[in-house]
């Protein structure tokens, strides 16, 4: 069954970092891109990263800075999302999500499977 399982989410302060860990379970990443989006309460799901079967990465939006960056283990499965210099407007619910493409899209009902989410908190 293929499932995706995000984790590495918490409380970190402004300034801080974390990165955000995808189990890509009955998949193999070498056949999907792979994206990170995030959904803050009252806003609209919104992406942050994808990287292709390529390696092609991509960046959306205020993500678009340099501050995260994507990255995968295909012997692992595992897709990260590496995030620094976070700020209080970074707090958000983060997910993955897969798409057997080798295109990266920024909207989301584009991918077909998904994780549960992990929240990620940026406060003092």
């Amino acid at each position: 069954q293929l499932q995706l399982v995000e984790s590495g989410g918490g409380l970190v302060q402004p300034g801080g970092s974390l990165r955000l860990s995808c189990a890509a379970i009955g998949l193999d990443l070498d056949d999907y891109a792979i994206a990170w989006f995030r959904q803050a309460p009252g806003k609209e799901r919104e992406g942050v990263s994808c990287i292709a079967r390529s390696g092609t990465v991509i960046s959306y939006g205020d993500s678009d800075d340099g501050r995260f960056t994507i990255s995968t283990n295909n012997a692992k499965n595992m897709v990260y999302l590496q995030m620094n210099s976070l700020k209080p407007g970074d707090t958000a619910i983060y997910y993955c999500a897969a798409r057997s493409d080798d295109v990266c899209y920024v909207v989301p009902s584009i991918y077909t499977y998904w994780g549960r989410g992990t929240q990620v908190t940026v406060s003092s």
